[in-house]
């Protein structure tokens, strides 16, 4: 058949763009087609390693999954990883290029689009449709110049533009006439239709506003998608972690298993600890404020882009200082890539990767030295974690992946011993010790992202948990995280067929 694409645009960020093309890939690979996502620039802290050991938005990950294929990074072949206000890490095919000031980012653009087109013609050469995700708003009249996010890679694939908006935030009616006033008459109509995202309330009620909306603009509403509440699908951004945080108190503390994560200001990968949420009796708080922090049963130092810096923020907030009483004080604390490198007693950086400081102090929870690299690693792996004579031993294969810029040691310290054995690196029989445990297991280190991910490991760390507190173990009785993901894939595509007029979708495809 002939290759078909799509595009959805959004009137700004966090809109709803990536949960829509998550949709629509479930959507196309359930009515019989070869369906993949595409996203030329994403910038994000949440990213994934690839089979082939390269690293992507895991944003385009979940499009993928959702479209029941195996993620590769010519779907997202730029990514940028914001290192502070102004500069981000550049990587270009998985790769890291460098990093770069945004003016130096924009000056070099152009030099990217022959590598955006070779990452889409490979795609569109072996998939049916592609599903094509765009970037904050194409209005953003700063950037249009040398575009090849938005319009620019509407035009590059031939692609109709559906625009989506987010009617929860309200003025969603002015975003998306002032979205189109901003564009050019060709780039208007490149848009086919208007989509209304995160809708509470009475539909009835909203219509005569649709009416008046598709007689000024001349574009048709082909969806008005409600809110979805709790979907096992991972978000692109932190912004969404507002909805985890609050200030820790609860009267009935003691009925569950209450798990904090520290936000840190450049915070990656946090849908590692997703998984906690869907665990009966398990609450995952998300906390920047040291006197939010409370009496948790599990305190997570999650993974960062900036590890010092973050690490600066931590002791001028007085975090640091509550992590550390908290550990003196029993609490389990587990540290993931930059969080566990932040719980050892020192951190070098003799090339100056992240900072102007040679080292920096760390928590000290771990009798550990992590020193940065130039170069950073990217590998899938797979795992076993070693007997540890204070903590619960897990029988089953750990899989996750490494993205990390530092190697951390301990020189033999019998203070502490090595987490788990990594068993397989790049798809290569390996036997490399990894992470770090305290001798009285109550403080864990590891560079493996996704562990909780894997069910074993996490059902005997809740039950170790419960049994600490004086609470029941669960039996095995955990969630299964591979059929909650399909399960909420599933369920998003029901909700988006059911609120989205796929006829007119299937027009624009030129499929009908």
């Amino acid at each position: 058949m002939k290759n078909s694409s799509i595009m959805i645009q959004g009137t700004g960020s966090h809109v709803g763009k990536s949960i829509l093309v998550c949709a629509l890939c479930r959507i196309l690979k359930q009515d019989g087609y070869r369906v993949a996502p595409f996203k030329a620039q994403n910038m994000a802290l949440n990213s994934f390693v690839t089979m082939d050991n390269k690293e992507m938005g895991r944003a385009q990950v979940a499009q993928a999954e959702a479209a029941g294929i195996e993620p590769v990074v010519e779907m997202n072949p730029i990514l940028l990883k914001p290192t502070g206000d102004c500069g981000s890490q550049v990587i270009v095919m998985g790769k890291p290029i460098g990093n770069m000031t945004a003016k130096e980012y924009y000056q070099k653009k152009s030099d990217f689009i022959s590598i955006i087109k070779d990452a889409y013609d490979k795609l569109r050469n072996q998939f049916d449709i592609i599903v094509i995700e765009g970037a904050g708003s194409p209005a953003e009249i700063n950037l249009k110049e040398g575009d090849i996010v938005n319009m620019g890679m509407a035009e590059m694939a031939s692609s109709p533009v559906l625009l989506v908006t987010d009617i929860d935030r309200g003025g969603a009616f002015a975003w998306i006439v002032g979205t189109l006033e901003l564009l050019t008459a060709s780039e208007r109509n490149r848009v086919k239709g208007i989509v209304f995202n995160k809708f509470r309330g009475d539909k009835g009620i909203l219509k005569p506003g649709l009416d008046m909306l598709e007689n000024r603009i001349n574009k048709p509403v082909i969806g008005v998608i409600p809110y979805i509440h709790n979907l096992a699908i991972d978000d692109e951004d932190s912004v969404s972690l507002e909805n985890y945080s609050d200030n820790g108190s609860n009267t009935n503390r003691n009925s569950y298993i209450d798990i904090v994560v520290i936000k840190l200001p450049r915070i990656s990968n946090f849908t590692d600890f997703n998984m906690f949420t869907y665990e009966k009796d398990v609450r995952v708080r998300f906390v920047d404020k040291a006197e939010s922090i409370g009496e948790p049963n599990l305190l997570i130092i999650p993974g960062t882009k900036n590890t010092i810096g973050d690490l600066l923020v931590l002791r001028e907030r007085g975090i640091f200082g509550e992590i550390v009483e908290r550990s003196r004080q029993g609490t389990m604390t587990i540290g993931i890539c930059g969080g566990y490198q932040m719980l050892g007693r020192q951190i070098n950086d003799p090339h100056h990767v992240e900072s102007p400081q040679d080292s920096i102090q760390g928590l000290g929870l771990l009798d550990t030295v992590t020193t940065f690299a130039r170069e950073k690693q990217t590998y899938q792996v797979k795992a076993r974690m070693l007997e540890h004579k204070n903590l619960f031993p897990v029988d089953k294969e750990l899989v996750g992946y490494e993205i990390h810029m530092g190697e951390t040691t301990y020189n033999g310290n019998k203070s502490v011993k090595p987490f788990a054995r990594i068993t397989e690196r790049a798809g290569e029989t390996v036997e490399i010790l990894d992470g770090c445990v305290s001798i009285n297991g109550s403080v864990i280190g590891t560079y493996i992202h996704g562990i909780f991910e894997n069910d074993g490991f996490r059902t005997k760390l809740i039950d170790y948990l419960r049994l600490k507190k004086g609470l029941k173990p669960s039996n095995g009785c955990s969630a299964d995280f591979k059929s909650i993901k399909e399960r909420g894939y599933n369920e998003l595509a029901d909700v988006v067929r059911r609120n989205m007029n796929m006829t007119m979708v299937y027009d624009m495809l030129n499929l009908t």
